[in-house]
């Protein structure tokens, strides 16, 4: 794998430095593009605060290849707000400023996450408001050629989206219903392992649906050569399947970040 292909998930490396200071040191340990997860706590921030962002991803002369939406309080257990009918709504309002910042930064693929499943609500009813969410996003960030990622995710048991082919049913629902066809699989080699999903199966049926990959080691999502998975041969079937995008590197580092790259080199 070329390693100028591989950016840093700066919401997951990093984190011993404020979220201005990582672009700068993403850029100091050799990597020239980046992704993150929201950066802010809530859906709609100040315009100086987007400012703030912005301005450290180009002084860092990095280039922003990821983003997700708002999906609420990631920490506390949140992923994602757009299935959940009291909270679509926060969704909807942090869509026009994530195509603003990918519009100034030139990113191009923006991670939807689903949502929990909500005590006392009916999942079809979730799942008819994430449709909704889904085809407002997908008809936003068409005006920048942008995609909107779907990810099966491990991890939170009231995540319903835990394998491939769920991530799929979203996307064709969302195509059948809103028309819209810019919606494509985020391909987490570590979310589908830990699943027990099969990832070569999904590379030999589904490969040209993938828009972004992300990776980590399994078990313990720590950097590759931690675990058991065999990067090499996903990589090598990747390419073969004709992706050429980026691979995100959305591991915690067993030690300091800086320090957790020396897998690259082997």
């Amino acid at each position: 794998m070329d390693p100028n292909r591989y950016d840093v998930n700066l919401s997951i490396l990093f984190t011993e430095l404020d979220v201005l200071e990582r672009p700068a040191a993403a850029k100091a340990a050799g990597f020239d593009k980046v992704e993150f997860w929201w950066p802010f706590p809530v859906a709609v921030p100040s315009d100086r605060d987007v400012d703030r962002f912005v301005r450290a991803i180009t002084d860092a002369g990095v280039s922003l290849v990821g983003l997700n939406f708002f999906a609420g309080d990631m920490p506390a257990g949140d992923r994602g707000v757009l299935s959940d009918p009291d909270r679509a709504g926060e969704f909807a309002d942090n869509v026009d400023v994530v195509v603003g910042i990918g519009e100034r930064l030139g990113c191009r693929a923006f991670n939807a996450l689903y949502g929990n499943r909500t005590d006392g609500v009916d999942p079809a009813a979730q799942d008819q408001v994430a449709t909704e969410s889904l085809i407002r996003a997908a008809t936003a960030v068409s005006r920048i050629d942008g995609v909107v990622l779907i990810e099966p995710v491990s991890g939170m048991p009231a995540y319903p989206l835990k394998t491939a082919a769920d991530a799929l049913a979203v996307i064709d629902r969302v195509h059948a219903e809103g028309g819209v066809d810019n919606l494509r699989l985020l391909f987490d080699i570590y979310h589908l392992v830990v699943n027990g999903d099969d990832p070569d199966a999904v590379l030999d049926r589904h490969a040209g649906a993938i828009g972004h990959v992300q990776i980590a080691d399994a078990p313990g999502r720590n950097e590759p050569g931690t675990g058991e998975i065999d990067f090499e041969r996903y990589f090598d079937k990747l390419d073969a399947a004709g992706y050429a995008g980026n691979i995100g590197l959305e591991y915690k580092p067993s030690g300091a970040s800086a320090d957790s790259f020396h897998w690259i080199k082997r």
